[in-house]
């Protein structure tokens, strides 16, 4: 996920300086399905300015905290947003995950071992997952489908890794990991 299309897509809401969109995206919980580094928030911000995409609008200097820049997009920031969004919504994902690193070599450690990591993980992810569709049912009367859509996704892909974890527990509680040809 760029964080070039985070910022310019929140501006298209309205003028907000880089902890604002911080919190934004914290308030939103789109922490579940974006990864967003203070940091780079801070150093891409000074990128779309350097190239056109936003401007600055204000200072709001406080004696007590640091200043706040506020910033909006420009119309050359709409046509780039577009474009970001339109390339991201293209792309091609490889999945990548520790847990599958993990279970390629699987069959060489204890079974009770792997079985107890797994049912917590199991446990985690019911919690997130109940999260997540409270997330959803409180969003559903206020929010644009097109962002129900982005949790309602989240929510499915949870509830497979849900099913796909007590198969898995249930071939390392019978101590089939290190069998082959099964599944």
């Amino acid at each position: 996920m760029s964080v070039k299309l985070v910022i310019l897509g929140l501006l298209m809401e309205g003028e907000k300086h880089p902890y604002e969109i911080q919190q934004i995206v914290n308030e939103r919980h789109m922490k579940h399905y974006i990864k967003l580094a203070a940091g780079s928030l801070y150093y891409a911000f000074d990128q779309l300015e350097k190239q056109g995409y936003v401007e600055v609008v204000d200072i709001v200097r406080d004696t007590n905290r640091p200043d706040k820049t506020i910033y909006r997009i420009t119309e050359k920031g709409k046509q780039h947003f577009e474009q970001l969004l339109l390339e991201e919504l293209q792309k091609h994902e490889h999945i990548h995950r520790s847990i599958y690193a993990g279970l390629s070599f699987a069959a060489y450690a204890d079974a009770a071992k792997v079985s107890a990591v797994l049912e917590r993980r199991l446990q985690e992810t019911k919690q997130q997952l109940e999260k997540l569709k409270w997330i959803f049912e409180q969003k559903r009367p206020n929010e644009y489908v097109a962002k129900l859509y982005v949790l309602k996704g989240v929510i499915m892909h949870l509830e497979t890794e849900v099913e796909w974890l007590q198969q898995l527990i249930q071939v390392a509680n019978n101590k089939k990991l290190h069998e082959k040809g099964g599944s």
